[in-house]
């Protein structure tokens, strides 16, 4: 393990934060933007869904071939080859003249900025420690969240002034910047003892076989999925369809959204180090952790247009509740060796973007489902999302029910 001296690591982190910022500013915009996307291309639920979740399509489709990747090349390699393509997606969004174009875009977005938290996650695993790359982790998540505050008021404020395609423009920009940044400042790779050497073809038999991989898997595509999926598009949806607000007032309440979750990371980050020494395991905290997000969705739920003015507060307690299980990340990176970090890391986050995918279009699907068979648009996002809650609950029972085969793993 070659650790990296406090003043590089940050130096490094803070290049990676860069790029992974707007990677989540691209990921959330979505949301903000749903309102005139809708009427300019005349969305319907569904589309919708689907366009958002078509970033995480692309997202998606690059893990596999990235984690051999990352494992082989390292992450400045990887990391700027893909951003190249965002770039591209963000001109080619800009352009769009047609749902099918936007979502082409979207896909192309997806891809090109899906190794922007699995490079610096990789590089921590030979360059931190272990308690260092739980910090690390959880504060590159709270530039995430920063990345999606910047993508809902901040974005609202520039529409009238800009316009949303310009905006595309400057995020293509912004992207290049980025890419120069990690060029010029992160450490080179050798591949780790014991990857297969170039040409060979890496196999992820030892990742899916592994059991403590499998008893993350479900809550990673439920709840880590949903939580994200909630985060970039379907909070606005609830909060205009279900209780009654303004677009304006929806992207206010995403802003403090996200705000919350800010907040939440950067607390996680301070404190994981000293819950490491203490024994508080990812398991652990999980497990008496995560059950907090089923009783709020589930208030969220019953309540409906109950919630009125409290949708963005009750919004906020559910995915702060759930941000227990973005623990679940780095640990499974910890638990295979350095020569699997990157496809182990890789294979879990597709598995936590197929999830954003299915149960961002999911929902989408079941909300119009509902309203084909004359339920009105309160009960149809009710319908939809008890059903999401449902699948989360089912994940964190097998999460419990798998403990006793994962001992020792």
């Amino acid at each position: 393990m070659n650790l990296l001296p406090r003043r590089t690591a940050i130096v490094v982190f803070l290049a990676f934060a860069f790029a992974y910022f707007f990677s989540a500013l691209l990921r959330a915009i979505t949301a903000t933007l749903s309102p005139v996307l809708t009427t300019e291309f005349s969305l319907n639920a569904r589309d919708l869904g689907l366009l958002a979740g078509g970033y995480f399509l692309g997202f998606s489709a690059t893990q596999l071939p990235m984690g051999a990747w990352l494992d082989r090349h390292g992450p400045r390699k990887v990391i700027l080859s893909l951003l190249s393509v965002a770039v591209v997606g963000c001109v080619a969004f800009s352009l769009a003249g047609g749902f099918a174009a936007l979502l082409g875009a979207r896909v192309l977005i997806g891809a090109g900025v899906s190794a922007c938290l699995m490079a610096p996650l990789t590089g921590n695993r030979r360059w931190l420690d272990a308690s260092a790359q739980l910090r690390a982790n959880s504060w590159m998540l709270m530039t995430g969240s920063l990345g999606m505050v910047a993508s809902t008021l901040p974005v609202q404020w520039l529409m009238p002034l800009l316009g949303w395609r310009p905006l595309f423009w400057g995020l293509a920009v912004a992207l290049v910047v980025a890419m120069v940044w990690i060029a010029v400042v992160v450490p080179a790779w050798s591949a780790p003892e014991g990857a297969p050497a170039a040409g060979a073809k890496a196999s992820y038999a030892a990742v899916w076989r592994h059991p403590y991989f499998r008893r993350m898997s479900p809550i990673g595509f439920f709840s880590y999925g949903g939580l994200i999926a909630v985060q970039t598009l379907w909070a606005v949806p609830w909060m205009i369809k279900v209780c009654g607000h303004t677009a304006a007032q929806a992207a206010t309440g995403l802003f403090w959204i996200n705000v919350c979750m800010l907040g939440t990371f950067w607390t996680w980050g301070l404190v994981n180090p000293a819950l490491v020494r203490r024994g508080f395991t990812a398991e652990r905290l999980i497990a008496w952790g995560l059950p907090f997000s089923f009783i709020q969705l589930a208030i969220i739920v019953i309540a409906g247009d109950g919630l009125s003015t409290m949708a963005a507060p009750a919004i906020a307690l559910y995915c702060m509740s759930c941000s227990f299980v973005s623990l679940a990340q780095p640990a499974v990176g910890m638990a295979f060796p350095q020569a699997l970090a990157g496809r182990a890391l890789s294979a879990y986050n597709l598995i936590i973007f197929a999830g954003v995918f299915v149960v961002q279009w999911g929902i989408g699907l079941l909300i119009d489902g509902a309203k084909a068979l004359g339920v009105g648009d309160v009960a149809a996002y009710q319908t939809a999302v008890g059903a999401f809650l449902a699948c989360c609950v089912a994940a964190y029972g097998y999460f419990l029910w798998a403990k006793p085969h994962n001992q020792g793993s």
